[in-house]
């Protein structure tokens, strides 16, 4: 799933509609929101956070553990919320930070 949604959306494969999960959703938002944005504060220590597990397995040459990979997702399902609820705050009629926890 790492970057279909990515794809999916910028090069429109076989354009037709498609579908994922909720959960699969809010991953894919805060892998490219830590990719893509830069900041301060908690959601982007968070952010750092998860670049840091990442890049120590690389350096390890080895994959993600189970415990990481499900410590990543944990951590990304806070930011998305965290996130979320600052643009709901500044008044972004299409924040929904439920979205993660539903």
């Amino acid at each position: 799933m790492k970057s279909e949604l990515f794809t999916e959306i910028v090069f429109a494969v076989g354009g037709d509609i498609f579908r994922c999960s909720e959960a699969d959703f809010v991953q894919e938002v805060e892998a490219f929101r830590a990719h893509y944005l830069e900041g301060d504060g908690p959601i982007f220590a968070l952010y750092e956070t998860v670049r840091s597990i990442e890049d120590l397995a690389a350096a390890e040459g080895r994959h993600l553990t189970p415990r990481e990979q499900a410590l990543i997702r944990g951590i990304r399902q806070r930011t998305f919320v965290m996130f979320e609820e600052q643009l709901r705050a500044a008044g972004d009629p299409g924040a929904d930070p439920d979205l993660a926890t539903g």
